[in-house]
């Protein structure tokens, strides 16, 4: 019998309390190897430097690094608790290409069955984006913004080849900007989604592990 190759470790990163907590209430059993689930602290700079100290550790070498938490939705029409899986995460330092992403999506429509789920490019800020400076992004053709999806996927290849995703639950929109009243009716939204979706993580995870043809 050929041996079995080594589980992949999977790392998710987050930026909030609030979103580690929610992925947290959800776990379950069922991933392809070991799971680590890593707040970095708000912004790029700090989701970079937590990203790149963590994957420093051996125990994580070759792990998978799956980016999650909330967004701001750019496009007319997205509501709170609508999933985003990005095709791509840019930002000034670069773009990169996500993994799976057709997958991420078949999962997350079985997992989270009523929600909508985009896709499309997944652009990085480092400040929160609000009225023209929104729709001047959407221009760009991204569909999303945050403010660490972008660096920790960067961080992570940037310390070897490994596949990355990124998937965010939308908690404003052009219509339900974060100023307004309904935000704390669409941020419960939001953290209810994002407590049911590890089941769609794990199945990408462990699609990573089966023989390419």
């Amino acid at each position: 019998m050929s041996p079995q190759p080594a589980p992949v470790p999977l790392l998710i990163a987050c930026a909030l309390g609030i979103e580690q907590f929610a992925l947290r209430a959800g776990e379950r059993g069922g991933a392809g190897g070991p799971v680590t689930v890593l707040r970095t602290g708000m912004g790029p700079r700090a989701a970079e430097r937590s990203v790149t100290r963590v994957l420093a550790d051996p125990v994580l070498a070759g792990a998978a690094v799956l980016a999650t938490g909330f967004c701001a939705g750019l496009a007319p029409g997205m509501h709170p608790g609508d999933l985003v899986v990005a095709e791509e995460t840019r930002d000034p330092a670069g773009t990169v290409p996500c993994v799976g992403t057709d997958l991420l999506v078949k999962e997350l429509v079985r997992t989270v069955p009523g929600r909508t789920v985009h896709t499309g490019p997944l652009t990085g800020s480092d400040h929160v984006v609000r009225g023209q400076e929104r729709s001047d992004l959407l221009t760009t053709g991204a569909i999303a913004v945050d403010m660490e999806s972008a660096a920790t996927l960067l961080s992570a290849v940037s310390t070897g080849e490994r596949p990355v995703a990124a998937v965010r639950v939308v908690v404003d929109a052009p219509e339900h900007e974060l100023v307004r009243i309904g935000t704390l009716r669409g941020g419960i939204s939001a953290f209810r989604v994002l407590r049911t979706v590890l089941p769609a993580f794990y199945e990408w995870h462990r699609s990573l592990l089966l023989p390419r043809r």
